[in-house]
């Protein structure tokens, strides 16, 4: 290949936004060279590794700009420290067809048992799936929209809960909420009802009415706490619905 052929190559990669093709381009026409590849083979080459690059700084990206506090991965969990739950409902979760679904995961136990964990796995793979996600407290979430309703900019803050494929939202039911705040939840829910879904902790168990019932109204009531038990559940609890 011919040093003009190549720099235009690299200059026309660069603007295509395939950064990686100018960088790697050598490397690309020496393992044809070696395998001695045909055109459509060495097309297919560079195609696919360009695609796994772009997916691979799109995923890095999604994980930025999720406000994960970790990246775990259900390979770092460890099933044996939780014998009664069942690892095939974990793992049907990862398939992630709840979130085709739009439905909703609510994962209940105790303190120490792995909520979270699972809870952030599903979202790393959620974001490895190209879904965008989005990791919040409960407390965290209230006090964010408290005050942009104060500033006046609570439309703009609801958007940040309501634009993510899943929604990742720890600890709820560690704070009892105020009428106004569990307002501001319900607003929350009822705009990502059937739109998004989202994956949910808690310490408390529920009520025979689940939190994400149909309506927006049973879902709020029951998200907000009053058909939460106070009674910590004694294991692991995984619970999904679909819409």
């Amino acid at each position: 290949m011919s040093e003009l052929t190549s720099t235009r190559i690299c200059t026309t990669a660069a603007k295509l936004g395939l950064p990686h093709l100018a960088e790697a381009l050598d490397q690309y026409v020496q393992r044809a060279d070696e395998a001695k590849m045909g055109y459509l083979d060495f097309l297919d080459l560079v195609l696919a590794v360009e695609l796994a690059v772009r997916d691979d700084r799109r995923f890095r990206s999604g994980l930025r700009l999720s406000k994960l506090s970790h990246h775990k991965t259900l390979e770092d969990y460890d099933f044996s420290f939780q014998p009664d739950l069942d690892p095939r409902k974990v793992k049907d979760l990862a398939t992630l067809s709840f979130v085709e679904d739009k439905a909703n995961v609510a994962l209940l136990g105790p303190p120490g048992v792995g909520k979270t964990h699972i809870a952030v796995a599903l979202a790393v793979a959620a974001c490895r799936a190209g879904y965008s996600i989005y990791f919040t407290s409960l407390d965290d979430m209230v006090r964010h929209l408290k005050a942009a309703e104060d500033q006046g900019r609570l439309i703009s803050k609801l958007t940040s809960y309501l634009r993510p494929a899943v929604l990742v939202v720890d600890e709820v039911g560690y704070q009892p909420l105020e009428r106004t705040e569990a307002n501001l939840v319900f607003q929350v829910i009822s705009k990502r009802y059937e739109k998004g879904s989202i994956i949910l902790t808690s310490n408390k168990t529920f009520g025979k009415a689940h939190m994400f019932r149909r309506t927006c109204a049973r879902c709020c009531r029951n998200f907000t706490g009053s058909m939460v038990s106070r009674r910590l559940p004694s294991r692991l609890d995984v619970r999904a619905t679909r819409s």
